[in-house]
């Protein structure tokens, strides 16, 4: 696993960068990965592979879903009409710092968007977060192993 927050940093910027097909120096920490950056579902698989094949952090679909939807039922995140709820909104305000409902000028936060609103600094702020708790896991496997 890399060793440094710094070096994990810049390892996800490069998995972004080979990924997407944008120039290091084009990523910001908040830019949106999808309607900034550009890349597609397929895109996101691939930066996720990227981060784990040259770090060791495991990160996957779920892990991201996990962080918006933070373990709020489905059908109190969205109603019916795949409108994200008070609950739902609240949520993403909390995970999401430069997320601002006022910015929806009144409109429903469809579910299909909000994998839209994820930038860069979300992603890397994640995965330092899914390393951190890797660190703690493993020597509490290995020593269970013994």
């Amino acid at each position: 696993m890399t060793g440094n927050a710094d070096d994990l940093t810049a390892l996800v910027l490069t998995s972004i960068s080979d990924a997407i097909g944008v120039e290091e120096d084009e990523i910001r920490m908040d830019s949106t990965l999808i309607d900034e950056l550009g890349a597609e579902s397929i895109d996101m698989l691939d930066v996720m592979f990227r981060i784990h094949r040259d770090s060791g952090v495991d990160i996957s679909v779920n892990d991201v879903a996990a962080m918006l939807q933070g373990g709020i039922p489905d059908d109190e995140f969205g109603d019916e009409d795949e409108v994200v709820t008070e609950v739902g909104l609240a949520h993403l305000e909390k995970v999401l710092p430069q997320f601002d409902r006022s910015q929806l000028n009144g409109r429903p936060l469809r579910g299909e968007q909000v994998l839209g609103l994820v930038t860069v600094g979300n992603l890397v702020d994640l995965v330092h977060l899914l390393a951190a708790r890797q660190q703690v896991e493993q020597p509490a496997e290995a020593g269970a192993a013994q």
